[in-house]
């Protein structure tokens, strides 16, 4: 197979980047004659007098097609004599700005286009810096549209000194400015009369012998994330994955990570064929000479110079439509393993013009920040400046499956080596024994009003005259104390149930029953304090309808928000996120108190049996 080479076409919206690639193969003659056929026909419809339309051959989607922009990421493989390629045209609009660092995150080399007229972009240096960001070391800027500007050559280097002062404080291993125009097709396949100023090769030509192999890079040594355990019989347990860096060969030892198991390799499979020697970007079954615990989300390496943490610092493009907020609870998936984490902090966000970097406290859809992530349990990682496949992550919501981010790692937290939980004596399982009950944590979350610090308190009183060791957290208790310093914006909201499940959770560790009254109005922050607090957790849901907690209104809060008096007022101005699942769901508007702690107890005790079923 010839050498073979992944791009990426991108840029501000309307700059080209479809009519280029289209011109490419039109040109070059690498269409079938059905889809010459297509495109001749489909140009007839289109508003250019009849002239190719050649963005046709890429924007297949039929709203690409009526808006005359590009929205989900075009692949296209095609060959010349030279080489192979595989192209992804990206789109260029701020609202698929997602899709773009997608197709980033698979390309070695980026063609960014700029529109000679407009200049640089703002939405162009956001995507320069999204390549720089997904480790893209290599750049082609066809300034495009010169027969708009008449081919002059005063237009280019105007561009072109632009462009300079962007990538100056890149890490850039090549870069080539070649002025174009993909209507016309001028410099794209073939070099262009009409600018005989330029001196360089046209864009299909640079691309067919561009190097794009890494240079200086340290080694990361053999990596390979276990993808699977495979036991087809009682004789053989091999371990699946694709080796991601370095090299391995039969006896050679491997340390197995997190764990620091070592064995040695007795056998390395590459399909079905027995192997001696594997290599990067092979995928492999290997087996060990002893029993080993293995499991997908391990790491199996030798030589290897990254990291094992629960810290890290990173660098992330936020892609979500709600902010990132410090505090929030997200799945982190980094090689083959999947597991919690939490955005500790913003460090600063990234200016897309100027590079500068800018003190923030949330992040919004569309732009890159440094930030400090904490994980739950410490996984193998490493620089993506020295191993891409372990330095490379997503974050995705808890609560919707979104993927909310992409980033990649900076360095580990060293300051998390030297965290280390102390285990005492004394265990939560005596503390349980002690006081002869299961601890729990019965998370009451509902509107204003709907009965919440009353059903506790009812509830609680039930469970001391039952012989059980309870404490009631209530919300307006814990502000006035433990978190006086928080107000009610979003923010605040998120550190205020965090610190709540991180004191139920050391209750829980006492043996103690906790019982919480808080709104708890978004339903990520409650998987977050199920998350920290564990199989304890049971989520109670006053559903009392907002009408009904309106007409109680026992502090006169419902009227003051009415006012304008009160913001961010949940059920108001602030929204309430219903429970989707709760274990125990009570409506005080439909029972009295009394029939309201019966149901919750008569429920406890059938959760209680199942558990111990």
């Amino acid at each position: 197979m010839k050498d073979l080479l992944k791009f990426l076409t991108c840029g501000s919206v309307d700059d080209g980047k479809s009519t280029l690639i289209g011109h490419m193969l039109y040109d070059a003659k690498l269409l079938y004659t059905d889809q010459k056929r297509a495109l001749e026909m489909d140009s007839r419809l289109k508003s250019r007098n009849g002239t190719l339309d050649y963005s046709l051959l890429l924007d297949g989607l039929m709203a690409e097609r009526e808006q005359g922009i590009t929205i989900d990421v075009a692949y296209r493989y095609f060959s010349t004599d030279n080489r192979s390629f595989i192209v992804a045209d990206a789109p260029g609009h701020e609202e698929y700005t997602r899709n773009m660092a997608v197709g980033a995150s698979f390309a070695d080399l980026a063609v960014i286009l700029v529109d000679v007229a407009k200049g640089v972009q703002r939405q162009t240096r956001r995507h320069i810096r999204i390549c720089n960001l997904m480790g893209i070391r290599h750049f082609v800027f066809a300034v495009n549209k010169m027969d708009l500007v008449h081919y002059d050559k005063k237009y280019f280097d105007e561009v072109v000194l632009e462009i300079e002062k962007i990538t100056a404080g890149f890490q850039v291993e090549s870069a080539c400015s070649i002025p174009v125009s993909a209507t016309e097709g001028d410099n794209i396949n073939d070099t262009s009369v009409r600018m005989g100023w330029y001196e360089g090769k046209p864009l299909l030509a640079y691309l067919e012998q561009v190097d794009v192999s890494s240079g200086q890079k340290e080694e990361a040594g053999f990596v390979m994330p276990v993808q699977r355990v495979c036991r087809p019989n009682s004789e053989y347990r091999g371990f699946q994955g694709q080796i991601e860096s370095g090299s391995i060969s039969v006896s050679s030892e491997v340390t197995v990570l997190p764990n620091g198991e070592k064995a040695k390799v007795k056998s390395i499979y590459r399909g079905d064929a027995l192997v001696e020697t594997a290599e990067a970007g092979w995928p492999v079954s290997i087996a060990f000479d002893r029993e080993v615990d293995v499991s997908r989300g391990c790491v199996l390496v030798s030589g290897f110079s990254g990291m094992v943490s629960n810290m890290i610092s990173a660098r992330l493009l936020w892609m979500d439509d709600e902010p990132l907020i410090p505090g929030k609870n997200y799945f982190v998936k980094l090689g083959t393993k999947t597991t919690p984490g939490t955005v500790m902090s913003v460090k600063y966000k990234i200016d897309i013009n100027d590079g500068r970097h800018v003190p923030a406290d949330v992040i919004y859809k569309n732009e890159i920040a440094d930030c400090q992530i904490s994980l739950s349990e410490k996984i193998v990682m490493d620089k993506f400046s020295r191993c891409e496949a372990m330095g490379g992550f997503i974050l995705t919501d808890r609560v919707t499956n979104m993927t909310s981010a992409c980033g990649v790692i900076k360095h580990d937290l060293r300051r998390s080596d030297n965290l280390v939980w102390q285990e005492t004596d004394v265990t939560r399982q005596m503390r349980s024994a002690q006081k002869g009950q299961e601890p729990l944590t019965l998370w009451f979350t509902g509107l204003s009003g709907s009965g919440k610090s009353a059903l506790a308190n009812a509830l609680e009183k039930r469970l001391l005259a039952l012989g059980r060791h309870t404490m009631l957290l209530d919300g307006d208790n814990v502000r006035m104390g433990l978190c006086r310093n928080l107000g009610f914006t979003q923010q605040d909201r998120i550190e205020n149930i965090r610190r709540v499940a991180e004191v139920s959770k050391l209750m829980n560790d006492a043996g103690l029953i906790v019982l919480t009254a808080f709104i708890s109005p978004y339903a990520q922050d409650r998987e977050n304090a199920r998350t920290v607090i564990g199989d304890n957790f049971v989520e109670i849901y006053v559903s009392t309808p907002l009408e009904v907690c309106e007409k109680r209104d026992v502090k006169g809060l419902y009227a003051k928000a009415r006012k304008g008096e009160i913001p961010n007022f949940t059920g108001i101005s602030s929204a309430y996120e219903p429970p989707s699942n709760p274990e125990i769901q009570i409506d005080t508007s439909t029972c009295t108190l009394e029939e309201a702690v019966e149901q919750i107890v008569e429920r406890l005790e059938e959760i209680g049996k199942s558990n111990n079923e």
